[in-house]
Formats: structure tokens, sequence, C-alpha cells
């Protein structure tokens, strides 16, 4: 018997109703004898190049995925919502979440089950057999000296309550620490698994978010080897452009600088624009080490204090980072623009350039606008190009979303300095506008040779999300008529009619929260957002692997030499897109977490001090708020509004005195004092000046035991 292929080791793995040996997939295909020492090779090949993870007893199932049956953790329990991790994770990343049906058995944080496994959508759902004896619970906090007593304080702040820290475990006060939590109530116990540090030394903070997300942040010795090796390598056979001034432009503190721009003028009014992208498919080539790890992390993370790259330092901020004056590896796209900014024709080129100046975004806009520099003779054709670009956007009519963006500029000990919105400039829109144009020429490229595609879809919102924006925006008076095709021009009707209303950017992030998450897959459902029918991500493989996956697709569908993808690669671009839209998700969750560290740490200085908020969100029990000019949302508890009672409109999303008729709404601005900030958990609460302050979070240690509960509920009755 001929030995199976991958697709279909796959395909017998998934229609299993459990995990399978290797002895049942041998009889399943019928090998014998050197066939299934062949086999072996095969599933262990199978599993390094992350097709298939092992189980117990060397069974095996799709990675990704998990077994139809397996023991799970609860890591969640709120409000009869139940989330739980596989106990055991051989995949790639961080294990995935899976909700728990917990109709018929109630669990708990920590609670082990049995657990039935069946995919639904994107992730995984789960059907109780049956609950096992209770494990540990990993908790990552902080040690704390509470009332004389150590002990560790979680940074989740959903956990309500700290743990005694084991006598074994020698720490300090202040140390981050991952510890299993054994036993329950006033019993429980931290017994730490690892010190992790200063949380907050200089330059430090992200250290929290690395380690609740799991984030791998270090690279494997042969992963640094290669690397090195890597950067070293000749640039091969290219295109010389070495004569083109090509330019960068990005922040000021940019850790890398993936792409390179030039444009010039054409005789009939048009633009010649070339966008160039370092060539990471040349460096990183497909089943090494250097790209299991890559893939593994998906893309890189930026925090305030430091950067977890996808790629080891020696190419991320090396061989591939487009640094001026030294020659540099590219794949490059050349489109062909219409005065109107039409794509007339495109192509793409592997090359080698020379980059004339490294310029940050307000340096640029600097030149451009003062009409004076050396850098202004290469830097107005790009502007130009990017004017006929922009007559082509409004033609698309895109979502027009503008929303302030926070920036934490750290000192040299590693402090926040400051922290303020992002300036929006024409520079960052020139260089959107040449890395859409880009970004769609190599979807449609790969489309005209019937070539795999790593697409980036964004789908439309769905009707509930639909509805509830109607209900919200009725309460200012705007319509929205939902009796038609949806087009992100509506959502710009709404924008429009919203400009210089008080409450205009609480609109504009409702308009935002109504959109659906962008993914990656190979079906393509186009980008709403955008207002676009084709779309990849092509501009930064050295911080995304999906757009080192489309570079690897072009190279092989354009016959451009080393480092194309392989054959039969496409068939998993399925679970690669999942996997990377979930680091993609955990990236951004970790960003935005330690950006409210930061900020929460900014205002701790500033405790008692009265800013100015503006309301962002409204729930019954008090209202979030972001500080003017800062961001760092906040709560302001209803019990800190004053003794008035307040009943919330959940409709017009507000609360409103039942005796005074004081109301308080999503977009209001209001003075308040800062109560308390916790860097630890980038918690902030809020007060009104003159009433009476809430009282601090203090975690107050474990809940009484259950017998010292009822006693006190029972002479409460009496």
């Amino acid at each position: 018997m001929p030995l199976p292929d991958r697709e279909a080791i796959l395909r017998f793995v998934a229609e299993a109703g459990a995990d399978v040996g290797r002895r049942e997939i041998a009889r399943a295909f019928g090998l014998r004898g050197e066939e299934r020492v062949a086999l072996k090779a095969l599933l262990r090949e199978m599993e390094a190049e992350g097709l298939l993870a092992a189980g117990p007893g060397r069974s095996y199932h799709r990675a990704g995925g998990l077994p139809k049956v397996t023991v799970l953790k609860v890591v969640a329990a709120d409000g009869g919502r139940v989330q739980a991790v596989p106990e055991r994770w051989a995949g790639e990343g961080a294990p995935p979440r899976v909700a728990v049906d917990s109709r018929r058995v109630r669990l708990a944080l920590g609670d082990r089950v049995l657990a039935r496994i069946a995919e639904e959508g994107q992730g995984f759902r789960a059907s109780p057999i049956k609950r096992l004896k209770r494990g540990e619970t990993e908790v990552l906090g902080i040690a704390r000296s509470i009332n004389g007593q150590l002990r560790l304080v979680p940074v989740d702040r959903r956990l309500r309550h700290d743990f005694a820290i084991s006598a074994e475990a020698p720490v300090r006060v202040g140390e981050l620490l991952k510890a299993e939590v054994r036993g329950s109530g006033a019993r429980a116990v931290a017994h730490v698994t690892e010190r992790l540090g200063d949380p907050f030394a200089d330059r430090s903070l992200s250290l929290i978010e690395i380690h609740a997300k799991g984030l791998p942040h270090r690279f494997s010795a042969e992963a640094l080897a290669e690397a090195e090796a890597a950067a070293g390598l000749p640039l091969g056979p290219r295109e010389d452009w070495r004569h083109l001034p090509f330019l960068t432009l990005d922040p000021p503190d940019a850790r890398d600088h993936d792409d390179a721009v030039q444009a010039e003028p054409l005789p009939d009014g048009g633009h010649l624009l070339r966008v160039a992208i370092a060539d990471v498919s040349f460096f990183v080539r497909p089943g090494s080490v250097l790209d299991r790890e890559a893939f593994t992390r998906g893309n890189s993370v930026y925090f305030p204090d430091r950067v977890v790259p996808m790629l080891p330092e020696a190419l991320s901020a090396g061989a591939c980072s487009l640094k001026a004056g030294a020659d540099k590896a590219v794949l490059a796209c050349e489109l062909h623009l219409g005065a109107r900014g039409t794509v007339r024709r495109f192509s793409f080129h592997r090359a080698v350039i020379r980059v004339a100046a490294n310029l940050a975004y307000e340096e640029a806009q600097a030149i451009v606008d003062s009409g004076a520099g050396a850098m202004l003779p290469l830097l107005s054709p790009l502007w130009a190009a990017w004017r006929a670009l922009d007559v082509a956007r409004r033609r698309r009519a895109p979502l027009e979303l503008d929303l302030p963006e926070a920036r934490v500029v750290l000192d040299a000990a590693g402090n926040v300095a400051d922290v303020s919105v992002r300036e929006r400039l024409d520079a960052h829109r020139v260089i959107e506008e040449m890395m859409i144009a880009a970004n769609v020429a190599a979807a449609r490229q790969l489309e005209r040779k019937k070539a795999p595609v790593m697409y980036r879809d964004h789908e439309p919102p769905s009707r509930d999300k639909l509805l509830a924006l109607r209900d919200y925006l009725e309460t200012f008076g705007l319509p929205l008529a939902l009796g038609q095709v949806i087009t992100p021009a509506l959502f710009n009707r709404v924008l429009e009619r919203a400009r210089g209303h008080e409450e205009a950017q609480a609109i504009a992030e409702q308009v935002l929260r109504t959109q659906t998450q962008a993914y990656y897959g190979p079906a393509n459902t186009g980008h709403f957002g955008l207002a676009l029918g084709s779309y990849a991500h092509f501009t930064s493989p050295i911080r995304r692997y999906a757009d080192l996956l489309v570079h690897r697709a072009l190279v092989a569908a354009l016959g451009l030499g080393e480092g194309g993808l392989p054959e039969g690669a496409g068939r998993r671009f399925a679970a690669i897109g999942d996997h990377i839209s979930m680091t993609e998700r955990r990236a951004m969750e970790a960003e935005r977490d330690t950006l409210a560290r930061y900020i929460a740490a900014h205002l701790h200085r500033r405790e008692g001090q009265t800013v100015t908020v503006r309301v962002t969100g409204v729930q019954k029990f008090g209202l979030f708020a972001t500080v003017d000019g800062l961001g760092g949302d906040g709560l302001l508890p209803v019990s800190a509004l004053g003794p008035e009672h307040f009943w919330f409109d959940e409709a017009a999303r507000a609360l409103e005195s039942e005796t005074s008729g004081t109301r308080y709404r999503v977009g209001q601005r209001l003075e308040v004092t800062i109560a308390s900030a916790d860097p630890a958990t980038g918690a902030v609460l809020f007060a009104l000046p003159g009433v009476a302050a809430p009282p601090r979070r203090e975690r107050r240690g474990p809940p009484p035991p259950r017998h010292a509960r009822f006693r006190r509920e029972r002479s409460r009755k009496s």
C-alpha cells in the first residue's frame, strides 16, 4: 500500500471520534512492515510542521484543535458564563479558551472537568461529562505586605481576593509571581511556581501582560543561531534599484522599518509609485526553526517600554530593517496610477534598494509644510501620488473613523514623562494609502495566478449590532435607515451629522463597536471597512506572519526565486488563519492593557487632583470615563454620585436621579478627582468633588469560610 499523504491523514484524524494513535492510522490505511516505519517518520514530520499535535500515549489530533474528549480547567466563571482551557496543550501559542455549557454541572474557578469538545465557529464549545477532583488554579500576581502578612494580589482585576503565599517561597514584596492556588476559601494558599522579577522596575511594566497573556518572548538558541546565519546571507540575484531615492516614514520611536516608498510623475498626469517591502521570505524559510517560532508568535507586540518581536533582532532590527545607506533586499510593488488614483497596472519585483533617508512622520510633514529642505524633491512626488490615491479613496467611501489614540512617552528612567493624543498628520495618510494600494495589488496578483491567498477579511456588522446602534442614535435624534444595503457610507453619513455635536466622539466610538472584528483566512469575504473586494496584508512581514505568507505566495506564483510557499501549503491556510487571528487579538489586548497600566502609573502620582473626564460608558453600577487628553479609563461608582438613588436608562445609556433629575450620560464631561490609580491592574477610580469619595478597592483577603457566612446571615435574620 502507498503511504497516505498529509491531507488524507489529517482528514482521518479530524473525522475520528477521539484521538488516534499510530496503530489506528496504520490499520485504517492498510499499512504493514516498512510502511509503518515510514508512517512513524511522516507523523513526526507532521508534528514538527505543526499539522498534528500529540496527546497522551502518542495519540494524535489536529494541531490548533482539541481532542474530542479532554480534561479542561476552568479559568473564568462569571454570571453563568464559564470558560476553560485544556489541561494539556501541545499546540502552537497559548491554549485556546473553550466555552463550557455549565447548565448541568455547576463549575467554579479552578474546577477540572472531563468534557466532550465540539468546534463552534472559530472557537470551541465543551459539554461536561463529569467533574474531576479539583486541581490547582494558576494565578499571576504581585507580592504585597497586607496586615503584616505576605500575600499574592492578582493582577487580574476580576479576581477580587488575594491569597496567602506558601512559606517555602523566598519572595520579596513587589515581585511579580506565577503561582498555583491550592485549596479554597480561607484555606487557599498560593504556591509560587515562578519568580518573574519587578514589574515596576525601569521599563518593565509590560512584564505583567507578557506573562498574563502567555506571550512567547524568548527565542530558542537554534532560532537565534539561524537568524544570525540568515542575516549574513548574500542578497542573491535581484533587480538593482539602488539608484531610486526611496524614503521610509515611521513614528520617531520606530523599532523597525518594514516599508519604503518612492514616486515620480508620469507625462500623462499620472504617477509611478513604488512600494518596497523588506524581503523577509528570503531570510526566513518555510519549515525552519525561525519560521516555526515566527508562526507561534504570529506577530510582534509593541509596548511603551519594549517590543516582543516576531523575529530575532538580527533580522527585525538588522538585516530586514530598511535602514538608510545600506543595501537591502526587498519585494516591491510597482503601481502605475492615473491622475485620479486609478491603478492602471501593477507588477512585483525582487530588488535591492538603498534608502535615501529614514524620516519621522513629523519631520516629513514639517518639510512639506515649510516647502523647504533637502528632502522636499523626494517628498513632493509622494504627496502628489497620495492626493491622487485620496481622490480614489473618496470615490470608494471607506469607513471614516478618526478616533484619538493615546501615546505614552517614557523618560530615561523608564517613568511616564508624558501621555498625549497622537497627532494625525497627512504624512500618516500618505503611507496608509500607499500601503493599502500595495496590499490590494498583492491580493489581486495572487488571484490572477490562482495562488493561495491569506486574506484580511472584515465582514459587515451583524443585524443585532445595527439595531442596537439605531436605538442608541435615536436618543440623539440621529436616524439610521436599515432598509438598504449596508455600506461604510451609511456610517459616514451618521458621523458627518454628528460632527460638532458634544457627543460626536462617543457616537464615533459606538459606530466602531458596531463593526465586526477583522480576521485572516483563505476565503475572501472582502474588507467592509475599507470598501474593498479583495484585500491582503503584504506590507509588514517583519511583524506579521500573514504578510510573510503573502510574500511567499507571490515569490512562488511569480517564480521570483528562493523562499516561496511550498506546494500544497495553501491547504493549511484556514488553520493558520485561525491561529494568527488569535495571536493578533492577544497582542491587541496585551498592548491595550499595558497602556492602561502605564496611564494608571501616571495618574497614581496625581491622586487627589481634579481632572476633566468624558463619560464613555454607563452601567447600573456607575460611569466609565476617560481623562481628557490622556486616555486612562476609570470608574466613577454610583455610590460616589451622592446619596440619591439613580435608575439606569439602558436605551439612552444614562443614569438619572429619581429625586433631583440629575442625569449622567455617555459623552458628558465632568470634573472629578482621582481617588486611586493602580499600575498593577490598570484600574482607576474617580470621585466627584464635594461628595464623599468611594472606598478604595482594597483586597481584603479570601472570603470567610462558608460556616462563618452562614452564622452571620442567621444572626442578621434573627
